[in-house]
């Protein structure tokens, strides 16, 4: 994950940036400079880290949950599919009223584990100098010295943090089940 994180944070984020100035000094040679200027004036300092954090956690987890979920669907019976269809519903119909809801169902475990892990992993984008909690705890422990204090504190909140995510996806697939069964 810190590979990742790294790796879109460090390097896809300048080179998109840098393709963008690029379509924008295209775009004043064809004399669109209305396009061109804000496009071309665009440079790397303009994308602050906690941006590229974010978006070096959206996508990695983002490609995660979409594999959740593609799996969820494809776990849903075909025969449920097919009765949808010979009741007169489209495609839409079927995956919205039949099959979305039963694969949700499927997937809540999952997706609950891939919240609580994306909360633990968000504590890497302190290594991009990004003022998050762990950054904070390691800014007080290096100017204090007062390393116990500040990590136990830190690992209390990351545990409580990850308990009260844990215990509202629990709640929630208790209010999806079926009859009642966990």
């Amino acid at each position: 994950m810190l590979v990742l994180i790294f790796f879109i944070a460090l390097v896809v984020i300048p080179g998109t940036v840098e393709l963008i100035s690029l379509i924008g000094e295209k775009f004043i040679e064809m004399g669109w400079t209305v396009i061109g200027e804000p496009l071309a004036s665009i440079n790397i300092r303009m994308v602050s880290m906690s941006f590229r954090a974010i978006v070096a956690l959206s996508i990695t987890y983002g490609a995660f949950s979409a594999e959740i979920y593609r799996a969820g669907i494809q776990s849903v019976h075909p025969g449920q599919t097919e009765a949808a269809r010979s009741q007169g519903m489209s495609y839409g119909q079927s995956m919205r009223h039949v099959i979305l809801p039963q694969a949700i169902r499927n997937v809540l475990p999952a997706i609950g584990n891939d919240f609580i892990a994306m909360l633990k992993d968000s504590s890497l984008v302190s290594l991009l100098a990004v003022r998050d909690v762990t950054h904070l705890a390691r800014l007080y422990a290096g100017g204090s010295f007062r390393f116990t204090e500040a990590y136990t504190i830190l690992a209390v909140l990351y545990l409580s943090m990850t308990i009260i995510l844990s215990l509202v996806v629990k709640y929630i697939e208790r209010r999806t089940s079926i009859n009642g069964e966990s």
